[in-house]
């Protein structure tokens, strides 16, 4: 935001200016997206991996509390074969028949405080010793729990005696059976596992690293072909295109600067086109204004005179302007406007209008019934100018017919004069911007017509951008006929006129 209140926009990059390269932010998005993704599977393995040891852990502690229990209430004891009426040979015989695994320790508690240990201690730490932890695994009000060792997190179950029958303490006193499993090894096991899994993720990103540099080199390989011919290409030459040969992004970028070069190219025609006709069309009316001024002397009626050729020398540069502008707007895609209009409506407004153009015996030589999808305004101005091109090359009285026809696919208009009509020399070339037909004298020659010759480019230009078509027709030496023959539902913006003769 600027300090005025408007919204700044971004500083282009200086050309020439060092960056980072299309490739080398294709890789690094690459090895980013891996990055990213690796680490996602590393923490989500490992997050299962520690879940699968704690439930294991459980798991054990669980069947080892079970598997006491239904001793506690089957068992016998083996000096007497009748269920155990103490505590302590309770706990040693179940100790005795038990084989702790190494993360495991199993103890028995009596009342005394007295501890019972395995033949074979388990587990990496010496829990009987800790008196301690002994302490809060015997107070703790649960059957299990978890505590804190040198030896790291402990995992523990216990399990009080019982009677055969099920009552605590009536004939057996009350002690515990403790269960002890020691997790940290196993989360160790898991860590270095994932340490394997990160050097393997590490040399997996450096093979990425090298695939995705290599790939998008190749990938990117056209569109470099772009930049260096697009780098290459200057407004005197715009000739160049890149080859397509493939069908997909890549082609298709081809393709498509190929197409704005295109445009490009028809762009600087038409603007050379326009300076070079206005430089050429131009050069005589100021000729002729300048050495009129500057051979005007004093004399009021020579001053006057001087002035109305000026003043007409000026306004035929006017309107060669405005031609020239007109036709420099017929390659823009907005040139016509199209709407569905009512033919017989458009016909009768272009008969009404072109009846002020001279003195002319006007026929309404026909009209078409239905809608057509045209820039009615275009379509006006075409069949005025071939109106008043019929006046200029009639006399007072002759007929001049204007009319317009429809079918199911095309919508045409027409002007038709009893003029001396075109010379077939004549009829392709007066369709070109300041191309002059000649008309026929009354001795039979033919001499230069007047004009910019640019009317009749003018609706040539009309035609195209209606996607139709231009058709001269009549007998040379009794009239002329032009027609507007135009698609009933057109699409418009069209490039290339085309001009035909009946």
């Amino acid at each position: 935001m600027t300090a005025d209140g408007t919204e700044g926009t971004r500083p282009l990059r200086t050309p020439g200016r060092p960056g980072v390269s299309a490739r080398m932010r294709i890789m690094l998005w690459l090895v980013g997206v891996m990055a990213v993704a690796l680490a996602s599977v590393g923490l989500m393995v490992r997050a299962i991996l520690v879940a699968e040891v704690e439930g294991d852990g459980n798991q054990l502690l669980e069947q080892e509390a079970r598997e006491f229990e239904q001793f506690a209430r089957e068992g016998r004891d083996p000096a007497t074969g009748r269920p155990f009426t103490d505590a302590a040979p309770l706990l040693f015989t179940h100790l005795r028949r038990q084989h702790a695994d190494d993360d495991e320790l199993l103890l028995g508690v009596v009342p005394d405080g007295r501890i019972i240990r395995q033949d074979r201690e388990g587990g990496p730490y010496n829990l009987a010793d800790d008196a301690a932890a002994m302490r809060r695994i015997l107070d703790a009000p649960g059957p299990s729990g978890r505590t804190e060792s040198p030896a790291g997190e402990i995992r523990w179950a216990k399990v009080e005696t019982v009677t055969p029958g099920g009552a605590r303490g009536a004939s057996v006193r009350p002690a515990s059976f403790v269960i002890a499993y020691f997790i940290e090894r196993d989360i160790a096991e898991v860590d270095r596992m994932m340490r394997v899994m990160g050097g393997v993720s590490a040399a997996a990103l450096l093979c990425g690293a090298g695939i995705g540099w290599i790939v998008s080199g190749r990938i990117l390989a056209p569109v470099r072909l772009v930049r260096r011919t697009a780098a290459e290409i200057t407004e005197q030459d715009l000739a160049r295109r890149i080859p397509v040969w493939r069908h997909d992004d890549v082609g298709e970028l081809a393709a498509t600067f190929n197409a704005m070069l295109d445009r490009l190219d028809r762009a600087f025609a038409t603007q050379r086109q326009f300076v070079d006709d206005a430089g050429h069309e131009l050069r005589t009316p100021i000729t002729i204004v300048r050495g009129h001024l500057e051979l005007m002397g004093d004399d009021p009626a020579e001053r006057e005179e001087t002035m109305r050729l000026v003043t007409d020398e000026l306004d035929r540069m006017s309107r060669i302007v405005e031609d020239l502008l007109l036709l420099a707007k017929a390659e823009r895609s907005d040139f016509v406007q199209l709407q569905w209009v009512p033919v017989t409506e458009l016909t009768s407004d272009i008969y009404a209008k072109v009846r002020a153009l001279g003195d002319r015996a006007w026929v309404l030589d026909g009209i078409g019934e239905g809608d057509a999808r045209v820039d009615p305004q275009r379509v006006t101005q075409a069949v005025v100018q071939l109106a008043h091109n019929a006046v200029r090359h009639t006399g007072p009285g002759d007929v001049v017919r204007v009319g317009s026809a429809l079918d199911d696919e095309r919508a045409r208009f027409w002007v038709a004069d009893t003029g001396p009509g075109v010379h077939p020399d004549d009829a392709e070339r007066i369709f070109e911007r300041f191309a002059h037909g000649a008309a026929t004298t009354t001795s039979g020659g033919r001499r230069p017509r007047t004009g910019a010759g640019l009317g009749l480019a003018i609706v040539r230009a009309i035609a195209a951008g209606h996607d139709g078509t231009v058709r001269l027709g009549g007998t040379y030496g009794q009239g002329a006929t032009f027609e507007l023959d135009l698609p009933r539902a057109g699409r418009g913006n069209g490039r290339e006129g085309q001009v035909t003769s009946a």
